[in-house]
């Protein structure tokens, strides 16, 4: 016996499949497939450009005693490195522009961190290979010139 519109199928069989032709709920796998997007990576959530994961990895092998390293703690870092390499290469290339050249060279890299104030005195021991020196002349010295002149 089957019942009249045909939704449950009662014809009295005990296990094996049952038909029932009522549409069941959809299942939380099945929406999971339907709107599932592709899967989204740290930096791009936080809408950076330098890889969180790798800076995290970074984080948890450089640090003593496998001391735990919070998720928030590599983003913060690629933030940080992120602009701090985006402020240097922009003062290069106004550097390498100003000199009417297309690539930024190791002078270039030297000009920008040494005529920033800030920039220098976080990266006051670094060293630039094939960087150069500032172009500087004291005061004393130009003083000197100018009364032999007059």
């Amino acid at each position: 016996m089957s019942s009249a519109a045909g939704l449950i199928s009662t014809s009295g069989k005990t296990g094996g499949k049952s038909r029932s032709t009522i549409p069941s709920a959809p299942n939380a796998k099945d929406k999971d497939k339907k709107s599932k997007q592709p899967p989204l990576s740290r930096a791009s959530r936080a809408g950076l450009q330098f890889p969180v994961g790798r800076i995290h990895r970074y984080l948890k092998g450089k640090s003593q005693n496998n001391i735990r390293v919070g998720a928030h703690a590599a983003v913060y870092s690629a933030a940080v490195l992120e602009y701090l390499s985006a402020e240097v290469l922009e003062l290069a290339g106004n550097a390498a522009k100003e000199l009417k050249l297309k690539r930024i060279g190791p002078r270039h890299l030297q000009l920008a961190i040494r005529g920033d104030e800030e920039l220098d005195a976080v990266m006051k021991t670094i060293t630039i290979a094939g960087g150069g020196v500032i172009p500087h002349i004291h005061k004393s010295l130009l003083k000197g010139q100018l009364k032999e002149k007059i």
